[in-house]
């Protein structure tokens, strides 16, 4: 009798317990929108989880998680809590390559996640160092072929060493945080930024282009040339200016040749042969009719004052209207100075009644030919970065004409000449894609490269 009861107090216990199991994974097992322990532990999950690398829209092109450091991985996550991605598909061209396309969504009220502290209002970011840094370039130098020249693209060219895309400027007491092209790109919605100055004007406006896209071919972008009258004219090599529009952000990004910033008109305009008059005191047409759309403006000048080129272009000096008489501005350097003190006298009297507007006159870009010039045998020969130096401890610009034309005024300096000075390694060199004898580009720069930098600093004024 007593072995009969605990037989059946032992298969009670049995049973209940069975019993809990089965209503455990009942509740386990129902919807989890049902479930709010679930739901919970899976919000935790995502929370700390990492992004594939599909999704990691903050990195660099050729960057990985699992070598990312704690800034980098933080904002990752952001972007994906944010559910910014980006979705690569094959876009088939002409010639049956493939590019990599890139789109991304963006919530209309997303924060400023690149707002700058406000210690950096007065910071001198020409004042620091270069510094290794693995996760550049900022793009790739085999991409970013719907906006980089073939002959600015080294990665295109014979060229063997490129240690100088591995390097970035860290200003001097002063935070310059990491690019993010989509964080730009939202802080520029409804913005149009424009370059206005010479060929390497041009070379900052294509890093530019290669920075926001991170060298990928974008199918969100429109061509707005024709709104701003930059249609390449009959018999032309190429316009005098492109036009680009993100339409995700409508924010554009332009460029427009001026390399004097000066007013060019043909004397006689029924010849094509005919001298130009160039108005040294008057700013180019283009800017005195677009100024009012633009938000940013960077300027530039510089390479071409010299008798060779104005002899090339047939530019005849003009002031108030008429052939210059002044014996001074027989030196090229005080036309151009002159020229730039009175370009950034008109545009500062213009700041007032375009307060949205913010400009910046970007000093000048070093050349580095040894042992003679471009056309006499000069060089740049060294690959090996910062032999020189790596640091710019000075306070005041190297390039003393722009600094003292815009000391007083509301136009802000973009001074990148003393960091340029310093990379000696990263131009062009005697590399191109069909390269000519015995002559060497030490005026322009690979990309990506040093105009990158540019771009950074010019980011962190806006």
């Amino acid at each position: 009798m007593m072995k009969g009861c605990k037989f059946n107090i032992l298969k009670g216990i049995h049973v209940s317990i069975a019993l809990l199991t089965l209503c455990f994974l009942v509740i386990m097992l129902s919807p989890w929108k049902n479930n709010p322990f679930l739901t919970t532990l899976l919000l935790a999950q995502q929370r700390f989880r990492q992004p594939s690398s599909d999704l990691l829209v903050d990195a660099p092109y050729n960057s990985s998680i699992s070598r990312s450091r704690g800034g980098h991985t933080e904002e990752a996550n952001k972007s994906f809590l944010k559910k910014e991605a980006t979705r690569t598909v094959e876009h088939h061209n002409s010639s049956s390559s493939t590019e990599p396309v890139t789109t991304f969504t963006s919530e209309d009220n997303d924060s400023d996640e690149e707002e700058l502290s406000p210690q950096n209002a007065d910071c001198n970011f020409a004042k620091g160092r270069w510094v290794a840094d693995s996760k550049r370039p900022l793009y790739s130098g085999f991409g970013c072929k719907q906006w980089l020249s073939v002959m600015w693209a080294c990665r295109l060219t014979q060229r063997t060493d490129f240690s100088f895309e591995g390097y970035r400027w860290q200003p001097k007491n002063c935070k310059m945080k990491k690019f993010s092209r989509f964080s730009f790109l939202r802080r520029m919605r409804n913005k149009t930024i424009a370059f206005v100055g010479d060929s390497l004007g041009r070379q900052q406006f294509q890093s530019m282009m290669c920075m926001v896209s991170g060298g990928e071919h974008i199918i969100y972008v429109e061509d707005a040339a024709r709104e701003y009258g930059l249609v390449k004219p009959r018999g032309a090599k190429r316009p005098d200016g492109w036009v680009y529009r993100f339409t995700k952000t409508n924010t554009t990004i332009l460029y427009y040749w001026s390399a004097s910033l000066s007013d060019l008109v043909p004397i006689n305009s029924t010849d094509k042969a005919s001298d130009v008059a160039m108005h040294l005191d008057r700013p180019p047409a283009f800017l005195r009719r677009y100024l009012h759309r633009f938000d940013v403006l960077v300027l530039n000048t510089g390479h071409h004052w010299n008798r060779g080129k104005f002899e090339g272009n047939r530019w005849v000096m003009h002031v108030k209207g008429k052939p210059n008489e002044n014996k001074e501005f027989e030196d090229i350097r005080n036309a151009k100075n002159f020229t730039v003190h009175s370009f950034v006298r008109w545009l500062d009297s213009q700041l007032t009644s375009h307060p949205r507007l913010k400009a910046f006159f970007r000093t000048t870009s070093p050349r580095h030919y040894r042992n003679g010039d471009w056309n006499t045998g000069g060089t740049c020969n060294n690959t090996i970065p910062l032999t020189n130096g790596s640091e710019v401890l000075q306070d005041g610009s190297n390039d003393k004409v722009v600094e003292s034309a815009v000391r007083g005024t509301k136009v802000k300096l973009l001074d990148i000449t003393a960091i340029s000075e310093l990379r000696d390694e990263a131009h062009m060199s005697g590399y191109s894609i069909r390269p000519t004898q015995s002559v060497n580009d030490c005026l322009h720069w690979c990309l990506p490269g040093v105009p990158d930098t540019w771009n950074e600093i010019l980011i962190a004024q806006i």
